[in-house]
């Protein structure tokens, strides 16, 4: 699915800016406005970078990265913090962050470290996705078919990452609901079905349809096969 970042950062106006334009990016971005709501995300959910400010009301970003650490967790971390002393960088990164951006920043640097670190965790390019002629680069938000751009909103690219992770496996819609959108499915939401119509718009503008409903079972990446129904 598509990096989900956790944002914290208690000056509303720069939560705002940030969260906006990484959601620009197709980043999937939840945020907290204290250290309190931080360390409930932390615990909460996997991320796959932590964005973390060092002065929070409530515990602060230090106490929160070691308490981050201190439970196994091992996402990268990007402090964003005035502390631009060489000691409090070292005491940071000391702590476990991965990287240090002083305030105030431009959202082109903060981009490109958030990138970095992002592909850090991939490792190597290995871990594009790829059926026929279908390509998503996890680490980079890029998903073309047949070389063209798609343009995916981040639900529909998540949607689209899992698909590729499970070819020719049918995906029920209880799965899809609760892997992607990390929701109980209720089964009364159409959610799902606007966002799987959106996605094969989108796909479909450059070849012939690859996601296929398989009636009274869900949808599959792949061949069609018999049941298939809409």
């Amino acid at each position: 699915m598509s990096f989900r970042i956790l944002l914290v950062e208690d000056d509303p106006e720069l939560r705002e800016y940030v969260s906006q334009g990484l959601r620009e990016e197709g980043y999937l971005v939840e945020v907290a406005a204290d250290g309190y709501e931080g360390s409930h995300a932390l615990r909460a959910l996997h991320w796959d970078l932590v964005i973390l400010d060092w002065w929070l009301p409530g515990p602060n970003g230090f106490a929160l990265l070691q308490e981050f650490r201190q439970i196994g967790k091992t996402s990268p971390v990007l402090f964003l913090t005035a502390r631009d002393g060489v000691a409090q960088r070292v005491e940071g990164l000391k702590a476990g962050a991965d990287d240090y951006l002083c305030k105030p920043f431009a959202y082109e640097e903060l981009l490109a470290r958030v990138q970095a670190l992002l592909r850090r965790t991939t490792q190597n390019a290995s871990l594009i996705l790829r059926h026929r002629d279908i390509l998503l680069d996890p680490a980079t938000n890029r998903a073309e078919r047949a070389g063209k751009p798609l343009g995916l909103a981040a639900r529909e690219h998540a949607l689209l990452a899992f698909f590729l992770r499970h070819p020719g496996e049918v995906l029920s819609r209880t799965r899809l609901y609760e892997q992607v959108w990390e929701e109980i499915y209720d089964g009364t939401s159409n959610t799902l079905e606007v966002h799987i119509m959106e996605l094969r718009r989108k796909l479909e503008a450059h070849g012939p349809r690859l996601i296929h409903t398989v009636r009274g079972r869900g949808y599959m990446l792949g061949d069609p096969i018999s049941t298939e129904g809409a």
